[in-house]
């Protein structure tokens, strides 16, 4: 559970403290050095299955830089009470928030 924690930057999938309704997840897109922040809104982004018995977020992240012209995508699946029940990232990788932190005190 601790390795979650940290990959997700908190308790509960990545809320930040003050954001009741995000969850935040850390990409690098394959070949990038560059690490973006993506923020989930529990209340708006998830889309019903097709089955009504559970939820999905698909999201292309793409780097903001010059740098890092890639993109990834984040798939995220919920169960009924929209608790994450698992993450995919497709031509990227999921990192943790310390690591995106690191990427961004490099940047300065």
């Amino acid at each position: 559970m601790e390795f979650f924690k940290k990959l997700f930057g908190g308790s509960g999938g990545g809320s930040q403290t003050g954001d009741r309704n995000g969850m935040y997840f850390y990409i690098q897109p394959k070949g990038c050095d560059e690490v973006i922040r993506v923020r989930i809104d529990t209340m708006n982004d998830p889309s019903l299955n097709d089955d009504g018995n559970g939820y999905f977020v698909v999201k292309t992240v793409r780097g903001t830089t010059y740098k890092c012209t890639r993109s990834a995508e984040l798939t995220l699946t919920f169960d009924g009470q929209k608790r994450l029940k698992s993450t995919d990232v497709r031509d990227g990788a999921l990192v943790t928030r310390e690591q995106f932190e690191a990427w961004q005190a490099s940047q300065s």
